[in-house]
């Protein structure tokens, strides 16, 4: 019990550590490489099509783009 005490401890003083230097940097998280699309990675899933969830954000995208056209356009 008592290791596992000391490595709790140990584990907590870490996470302290890296949550001081987060707050006095002010800088907010971000991935080291910018992420997938960087590799030529457009989606995480081979999938040849979308899944439905997917399907209904682009749609949503979409729409509120050529919303914001049309609203331009007027």
């Amino acid at each position: 019990m008592q290791i596992f005490l000391i490595t709790f401890g140990v584990f907590m003083l870490v996470i302290a550590a890296m949550a001081i230097g987060y707050i006095f940097q002010k800088k907010t998280i971000s991935g080291s490489c910018g992420g997938l699309g960087t590799v030529g990675i457009e989606k995480e899933c081979d999938c040849p099509e979308p899944c439905d969830n997917r399907k209904k954000k682009m749609a949503k995208e979409e729409a509120r783009r050529k919303m914001l056209e049309d609203n331009r356009i007027i």
